[in-house]
């Protein structure tokens, strides 16, 4: 038996998941808890947010984030990734910087405006 706390509302429910009986969730007030639970112990995911470097920009760093949660075996390697990453301005919020990043799926996305200095 594991026990979760639910993140997908503020509600923030006591998960109980008995994986020996087909990972039957139990503690949930709403469907998504359910749903929530089980992937997050057959697959869990997680959106990636960070920042890259910014040249010709006001400032330095540029935040990204991932367009789509991502396996959580994977957020160091995507880390590792941006460390080698340089935007350059102008960039605008939603531009994709890089395409199926570390083989996820997922694009790395701009998430602010980055006029040119």
């Amino acid at each position: 038996m594991k026990e979760l706390i639910c993140i997908v509302c503020p509600r923030g429910c006591h998960l109980q998941v008995d994986e020996a009986n087909g990972y039957a969730v139990t503690g949930n007030a709403c469907p998504r808890g359910a749903d929530y639970a089980v992937q997050e112990l057959k697959n869990p995911t997680r959106t990636l947010t960070s920042t890259v470097v910014l040249k010709g920009g006001l400032h330095r760093r540029l935040p990204v984030r991932t367009s789509c949660p991502i396996p959580k075996g994977s957020l160091m390697a995507v880390m590792s990734a941006l460390d080698q990453i340089q935007a350059e301005a102008p960039v605008q919020a939603g531009q994709v910087l890089l395409s199926d990043i570390c083989g996820t799926g997922a694009d790395l996305i701009a998430t602010r405006n980055a006029p040119r200095l």
